[in-house]
């Protein structure tokens, strides 16, 4: 049997994974530890790697989880990453809108209220439209711990990265607005940032042949 480690996205919640069938694998997920006073996601991504073992795993990463397996990936032998709404390289993320946030640090100051009391235009970006969508975002952002949020987000703004690993694979929807799509090895029709919930029967679909 396979085995699986899964890192969620910034609300640092595994609710999102339950609507993927992974009865076939062995699923670890990955819980975030707390970043250290101004540590790079490199520095994250190699403390957090003593988390997998050394038996050639699979890392499945959503939206930010995504970028930090690549991290991961970087330091330990894995047989491969599968990216979901997430990004291979700084080249997937839109340069325009977050030079300009990184520029101004606008990041920094997104209030509190807004992440645990999202409204519709943040229901919006994350491309929910149905009450139970929404009441499943409002539930993991109510949860999300608002200092790893916006260590985070500065590292998604800032990362680095440009090596484009063999072994990743990415599966992104078009309709994706946190991070607009460019290519991907599998695209997702009309898919948004959160379609891991309402489209995972594709997503199903998609590892399944990977793996």
């Amino acid at each position: 049997m396979k085995e699986l480690f899964l890192f969620s996205g910034l609300g640092a919640d595994k609710r999102v994974y339950e609507y993927l069938d992974l009865s076939a694998y062995k699923v670890n997920h990955v819980d975030w530890i707390d970043p250290l006073p101004n540590e790079s996601i490199e520095e994250y991504a190699g403390r957090l790697s003593g988390k997998i073992g050394k038996n050639n795993p699979i890392l499945v990463g959503v939206s930010f989880g995504g970028m930090v397996a690549v991290e991961i990936a970087k330091l330990i032998p894995v047989e491969k990453i599968i990216l979901i709404s997430s990004a291979k390289s700084r080249k997937d993320i839109p340069a325009p809108r977050f030079d300009f946030m990184r520029k101004l640090q606008l990041h920094r100051f997104i209030p509190t209220r807004l992440v645990k009391n999202p409204n519709r235009i943040v229901f919006w970006f994350f491309g929910v439209e149905k009450k139970w969508e929404k009441d499943l975002l409002r539930a993991i952002m109510r949860d999300t711990n608002i200092a790893f949020f916006r260590w985070a987000i500065d590292r998604i703004v800032t990362w680095p990265n440009e090596t484009v690993l063999d072994n990743a694979i990415h599966i992104h929807g078009t309709n994706d607005r946190l991070i607009p799509f460019t290519t991907a090895d599998y695209k997702i029709e009309g898919g948004g940032h959160l379609m891991i919930i309402n489209r995972a029967q594709e997503i199903d679909q998609i590892i399944k042949v990977c793996c």
